[in-house]
């Protein structure tokens, strides 16, 4: 739905900023930003191995 709605959803269990991590990164905290989502990854991590990646692209036709 990121995709579709243009919307990065907030990170689940970060609150606050880690000195130790690059400042240029952008985390977003506690609500959702409003950006231009062309793709998007998700990883699903399972026991015994069984791992899944789909990558979802916007649509945009000729």
């Amino acid at each position: 739905m990121s995709v579709v709605n243009d919307t990065v959803p907030p990170t689940i269990n970060h609150f606050t900023e880690d000195p130790e991590l690059d400042p240029r990164l952008n985390f977003t905290f506690s609500k959702p930003q409003q950006k231009s989502v062309k793709a998007a990854l998700s990883n699903t991590f399972g026991f015994g191995g069984h791992n899944a990646c789909v990558i979802v692209k916007k649509y945009r036709p000729n």
